[in-house]
């Protein structure tokens, strides 16, 4: 069904597009031409991912690569000529262009390469966005309680999507991040990995993690695309040397609980209460729930803080304010109650390899335990 949304969400634009292009921007006798020209390249996307890159000739890669853009590519045009019919609204009232003018092929001509160039542009812009990682740092107090530690740094990620065409220097540049910020404890909240067959480059990337080497240890959660991919099994975590946390909690040295969820996808997970309640009270407790939901229900129990990812931050502008209303918390902290939470935009993405709305991020977090 959210594959049939998404074909949805982009035949839907490209019928308005390609009607509203062609009527106010071809000339007569190229129309036909333009008709076959577009939708040779509109179909290219439900294509998008249906063969293996390591079978593919020098053609079908190309398409391969170039279909990866065509969803927000068409996104940012769709949006662009939405601007443009706003701002012909507003010429009808002021009279600026003549409707002379807009007819000449010049004019014409000028505003298609504008909305199209602004829409590459766009996409440019969010493909950089994507490659390039970022780390947000925070500071919060918890409670000691009988912790034999007074800092722990923490470094946060999720929503990794690794796969065989995710680049190894983007995983290079990440494990060099992670190695330069020197945490304590690295934890992964889930959606790292995409499929459970094994190849050359995410055999490369496990021994690229496993390198990895944080005070603490470094722990996991399972996403809902460790469900579809039929990781639960956690074979790629063990052989990247995550452990995995699965409706388990753990004691780490006399420093603080460490727990982690199912997720829901994952059918009869325990409740919150179930998962916490035999927690001993004299250390601080950390949860990892890879989706941000319960997160009243979580606050009225003993977590001092909780990390989540999953909703990417819609990933692309404008989608953001609709995942903003979807979920209390989207991206970022809040404190409720005396639970402090955290929602990453992740690491990559999952979909066409564009991010307009948030960055490629590790969240650093300082927990200082006060008295």
């Amino acid at each position: 069904m959210f594959l049939f949304y998404i074909t949805l969400a982009y035949v839907l634009p490209n019928i308005y597009l390609f009607f509203r292009i062609r009527s106010s921007f071809i000339g007569k006798g190229y129309k036909h031409w333009f008709t076959l020209i577009y939708l040779l390249i509109a179909v290219l996307f439900p294509f998008y991912g249906r063969f293996e890159l390591s079978n593919a000739n020098f053609l079908l890669h190309g398409l391969f690569v170039f279909s990866n853009y065509l969803l927000p590519f068409y996104l940012y045009l769709f949006l662009a000529v939405l601007l443009y019919d706003l701002l012909l609204l507003l010429n009808h009232f002021l009279k600026i262009v003549s409707s002379e003018t807009r007819k000449t092929f010049k004019f014409r001509f000028y505003t298609l390469a504008v909305l199209m160039l602004l829409s590459v542009a766009v996409v440019i812009g969010g493909a950089i966005n994507l490659n390039t990682i970022h780390v947000s740092k925070y500071t919060i107090d918890v409670p000691r309680k009988h912790a034999a530690i007074d800092h722990l740094r923490v470094a946060f990620i999720a929503d990794f999507h690794i796969q065989q065409s995710t680049p190894l220097g983007f995983v290079e540049q990440y494990v060099a991040k992670i190695n330069l910020l020197k945490p304590d404890l690295l934890l992964y909240g889930g959606d790292i990995v995409e499929g459970d067959r094994e190849n050359k480059t995410t055999a490369a990337i496990e021994r690229l993690l496993k390198n990895i080497e944080v005070k603490y240890g470094v722990y996991g959660v399972v996403g809902n695309h460790e469900f579809y991919g039929r990781q639960q099994q956690g074979f790629f975590f063990k052989r990247a040397g995550i452990k995995l946390l699965c409706d388990t909690v753990i004691r780490v040295d006399s420093a603080f609980y460490l727990a982690g969820r199912y997720d829901q996808h994952f059918g009869r997970r325990k409740t919150i209460g179930q998962l916490t309640t035999s927690i001993p009270p004299d250390l601080p407790i950390i949860l990892m729930d890879h989706r941000p939901t319960q997160l009243q229900e979580v606050s009225g129990t003993a977590v001092d803080v909780q990390f989540s990812g999953h909703t990417h931050n819609g990933q692309l502008f404008p989608l953001n304010y609709i995942i903003h209303r979807l979920y209390e918390l989207s991206w970022g902290y809040r404190k409720i109650r005396n639970t402090h939470f955290f929602v990453t935009s992740g690491l990559r993405l999952w979909g066409p390899p564009v991010k307009t709305a948030g960055k490629s991020e590790i969240m650093l977090v300082d927990i200082y335990l006060k008295d």
